[in-house]
């Protein structure tokens, strides 16, 4: 058995082991998410806490951890009686991104019932982590309907499988804890809001600081028992503050000026619904009882704040998490009580780090200014002349729900919540015979087709004779992320009209539904004399964002460039990720300036996708009384479908059809 790195070993890293040990001493809070670059000791710390828990009271032979104290009188293992039991270490259960259903909440005991013809329930990982700690890393990468039923257990404290003629409720309270890269992709809201605290945590930039860290890594690289053997008493003095703290918990007080200055905060920043109220009641109480008080101050609430609101705040979609402190501070100081002695915390002490200290959106500086959407040259509509300079990014125009695009047909990439495909996890279809090894078997189908011969094959007892033949294939069908390539026209004739600002508001409503349906992105884009490719193919929506906001405009319209360019990213990408379909969205008016035969060279590259089948839409973004509709003609191009910035909202009466392409049809 390995020895896990100690946990106060862990250099820096101060509010991600507060959050950690507040949840030690108070499971309510309702666990951690930690949000951070690669390489920060994200999992180490989250690792090295359950030696820290103090150890479980079970009920001897319960594979559900019951506790003989108050036993679950629905345990599938009960009844039990109440007595004393056994005690062992607290468990910390990890789920693995790929995952199967039935290896989080269990499943029917397959070997069983084929050979005893019974129903017995095999518990999973949810039965496990009762009462322990369920971590969950890259918890953003984790499929949808791993999701759902992590919400719906962390919801009710309790798992219900019902499938396959197996009925089963056990108790499921554990903490639930993870980690992530945001690079890779955010959260959906609904699991976001069920974490109770969050973290953000990056890479020390000391110098002093990091040779600390290597020197100590390195040390239990080689020696683990020795090293953790140093920190033996440090690891005892933690545990024991944990136990005193738990024991102190109940006693705390929780006045009624706390509370006002609890509630006061999460109206200030307009966080959705009661939860955050709760969350931060329970961790103002834990900090209590941690710093070894029964009464919880003014400074408990800021701290509380600053690890449970950054993740609920309303915010636009690509804004990162944080609290502006100065805002806190003038909320916690207006409703300060005669019962909180520190009606006055000093921002820059401790506990301010919590946050982020973003700014809020009230803050974010005056409308308009230098970065606000302004007439460009050539207002009139036409194209600007070949020696027009380069015009300064303006601000895209407020984002909307779009409508769905989706590729047709039934793909087998990787799991998301775009378009129709074959996967490991959905709803199952039907069955088939297997093709090479068996990966989910169809229960009913397989004793369907073992069932006639069972005469035959000289069946004597309970169980059911099954050969290798009778074997059946679960089908399923869920929904797939895909590559959405955005090809954006930034010349000079989209920059006419102060069209770009709504091109930018469209584009980002896009991202939006991108980031929502966990699709990778890339982004092309063309203007003057060349296209290039702003951003390759990423998880990283927020990255497509930020660079969409700062995309200058002017010059020619090499459309026939940006095509060309896209096509050689999906080819380099198809090498990479071939299970992966693509969307090729083009966001343009359709004109095409530049070079000898522009529109016919443009309408050869177009061709190019049609001919291998690539999904494509084109974003008409001409406007005016006179339309030429070159957009609705590169469409027929490509394969693909013309809409209108107005058709691509979700709440537009032009009815736009869902699927890109009817070529399937």
């Amino acid at each position: 058995m390995t020895t896990p790195f100690p946990f106060t070993a862990v250099v820096g890293q101060d509010d991600l082991r507060l959050a950690l040990l507040l949840n030690a001493v108070s499971p309510a809070v309702g666990g951690v998410l930690v949000r951070g670059e690669k390489g920060t000791a994200k999992s180490t710390a989250v690792r090295a806490l359950s030696a820290l828990l103090p150890e479980v009271a079970v009920v001897p032979g319960c594979r559900f951890s019951c506790d003989p104290a108050a036993p679950d009188p629905g345990c599938p293992d009960g009844p039990h009686e109440a007595g004393t039991g056994t005690t062992r270490p607290a468990r910390m259960v990890e789920l693995p991104v790929g995952a199967s259903e039935d290896r989080l909440v269990g499943a029917l005991d397959i070997e069983r019932a084929l050979a005893e013809g019974v129903k017995a329930f095999e518990p999973g990982l949810l039965a496990d982590a009762h009462r322990g700690i369920l971590y969950v890393d890259e918890v953003n990468l984790l499929h949808d309907h791993l999701v759902d039923l992590l919400l719906d257990a962390a919801a009710m404290g309790a798992s219900y499988v019902e499938r396959e003629g197996v009925s089963v409720r056990h108790a499921a309270r554990f903490l639930l804890v993870g980690t992530m890269n945001p690079e890779e992709g955010e959260l959906r809201p609904q699991l976001l809001d069920r974490f109770g605290l969050t973290v953000e945590v990056a890479a020390s930039r000391e110098p002093d600081q990091r040779v600390e860290v290597v020197r100590r890594r390195l040390a239990h690289d080689d020696d683990p028992a020795a090293f953790a053997a140093r920190w033996a008493d440090e690891e005892a003095a933690v545990r024991e503050r944990i136990v005193a703290a738990r024991r102190l918990l109940p006693q705390v007080r929780l006045g009624d000026g706390a509370l006002r200055q609890i509630a006061a905060t999460c109206a200030a920043f307009e966080v959705d619904g009661m939860r955050a109220d709760i969350v931060m009641a329970r961790t103002a109480t834990a900090l209590a009882a941690w710093a070894g008080r029964t009464d919880v101050l003014a400074e408990d609430v800021r701290q509380a704040a600053l690890l449970a609101l950054p993740h609920r705040r309303r915010r636009n979609p690509f804004d990162a998490p944080g609290l502006d402190e100065e805002k806190l501070d003038q909320t916690l100081e207006e409703f300060s009580g005669e019962d909180d002695s520190d009606p006055d915390p000093d921002p820059d002490g401790p506990g301010g780090g919590g946050g982020g200290g973003q700014p809020a959106p009230d803050d974010a500086g005056p409308q308009g200014g230098d970065t606000a959407a302004r007439p460009e040259a050539g207002e009139g509509g036409e194209p600007q002349p070949s020696g027009a300079g380069e015009q300064s990014a303006v601000r895209a125009a407020e984002p909307f729900r779009a409508k769905v695009l989706s590729v047709p047909g039934i793909g087998e990439g990787a799991a998301g919540r775009r378009s129709r495909a074959r996967t490991e996890h959905g709803r199952t279809t039907g069955a088939r015979r297997p093709q090479g090894t068996l990966t989910k078997l169809h229960l009913t189908a397989t004793v369907q087709a073992a069932a006639p011969h069972q005469r035959a094959r000289g069946r004597s007892g309970p169980g059911l004779v099954v050969r290798r033949d009778d074997l059946r294939q679960a089908t399923r069908e869920g929904r797939e992320g895909n590559l959405v390539l955005f090809v954006v026209d930034a010349s000079g004739s989209m920059a006419a009209r102060q069209r770009m600002s709504a091109v930018k508001g469209a584009v980002l409503s896009l991202l939006l539904d991108a980031y929502q349906r966990r699709d990778k992105v890339g982004l092309v884009t063309f203007r003057g004399a060349a296209a290039e490719v702003a951003l390759p193919p990423t998880s990283s929506v927020d990255a497509a964002a930020a660079r969409l906001e700062s995309l200058p405009t002017g010059g020619r319209t090499p459309l026939a460039a940006g095509l060309l360019k896209a096509h050689d990213v999906l080819r380099v990408e198809r090498l990479r990720d071939a299970a992966r379909r693509p969307l090729v969205v083009v966001v343009t008016d359709g004109r095409a300036t530049g070079g000898p035969e522009p529109v016919a060279l443009a309408g050869r590259a177009a061709r190019l996708f049609a001919a291998e089948g690539v999904a494509s839409v084109v974003v008409d973004c001409e406007s005016g009384p006179v339309r030429l509709g070159l957009a609705g003609q590169l469409a027929a191009e490509l394969g693909g479908t013309a809409v209108t910035l107005d058709e691509l909202r979700a709440d537009s009466i032009a009815g736009l059809v869902k699927d890109v392409t009817r070529r399937a049809a």
